[in-house]
């Protein structure tokens, strides 16, 4: 652990080296659930515990979290493993991340679907995952010099290392390369399937299966 401040009056924010070191600290910090944390949000490489104020003061759950000791590996239990399925049929981006990358559209597929992502932080817009890392030769590309007005819900897209999700419609600048049946994201019902430090891998379908699945939670 590199430092521990405030984040504003009801967590600490824990900063790490990395991105693993951060994964194994905040899955200790959920196994160990003292009875104050209220939440455990984890950003690459920081993680902010939340805390009951009227239960515990910043300085002890400071030191509390200073003494946590996580595992010396990351363990792959403590996150869910996700398979979504994609359709990259269904893109705007897969011809023009080819050309940038010197790649065809089946070795753009190929490699997106080839690894394990993991979830390291959920933003932008609720239930958002940001996904990594890509395979190497998949990296490097920049995002859109204009974002789009609106994204499909269930697009896929990637820019510089990750890959991502847009659970609802909305602006996006990323490219994509295909998109998902699945609904994942539901927030008038709370429904939130995905958290950092699950894992992700997406497994292509056809434009049949997409229609037979579309509208089918997570």
């Amino acid at each position: 652990m590199e430092s521990v401040q405030p984040l504003g009056d009801q967590a600490a924010l824990a900063a790490f080296a990395d991105e693993a070191s951060a994964l194994r600290f905040a899955a200790a910090v959920r196994r160990e659930a003292p009875p104050w944390l209220i939440d455990v949000v984890q950003a690459y490489a920081t993680v902010a515990v939340f805390y009951d104020l009227l239960h515990v003061g910043y300085r002890e759950v400071e030191t509390w979290t200073r003494a946590v000791r996580p595992a010396s590996a990351v363990d792959k239990t403590t996150g869910k493993l996700h398979a979504i399925p994609c359709c990259y049929e269904r893109q705007l981006d897969l011809t023009r991340v080819g050309q940038h990358l010197d790649l065809s559209p089946e070795e753009v597929i190929r490699l997106h679907t080839s690894v394990e992502y993991t979830v390291y932080a959920i933003g932008f817009s609720p239930g958002f995952p940001y996904l990594g890392y890509l395979p190497e030769p998949l990296c490097g590309v920049p995002r859109l010099s204009a974002p789009r007005v609106r994204v499909e819900p269930g697009s896929v897209g990637l820019t510089g290392r990750q890959t991502g999700i847009y659970p609802e419609a909305r602006p996006g600048g990323w490219n994509l390369i295909g998109q998902t049946p699945l609904q994942l994201v539901d927030v008038a019902d709370g429904y939130f399937p995905l958290r950092t430090g699950d894992r992700v891998r997406f497994v292509p379908i056809d434009d049949a299966t997409f229609r037979q699945q579309q509208g089918e939670r997570l």
